[in-house]
């Protein structure tokens, strides 16, 4: 019996990979400004 695959549509594969790369970058963004006011507060 053969398996049927359902692979999901390339604009919501498309959506996860930018909605996780800019999750990803918003972070360390956030991290290096907080790093950096914690380092030289002015």
């Amino acid at each position: 019996m053969p398996r049927e695959e359902n692979p999901h549509p390339l604009a919501k594969r498309l959506m996860w990979f930018a909605a996780l790369w800019l999750g990803g970058v918003g972070t360390v963004a956030l991290i290096s400004f907080g790093l950096r006011l914690w380092i030289a507060p002015k």
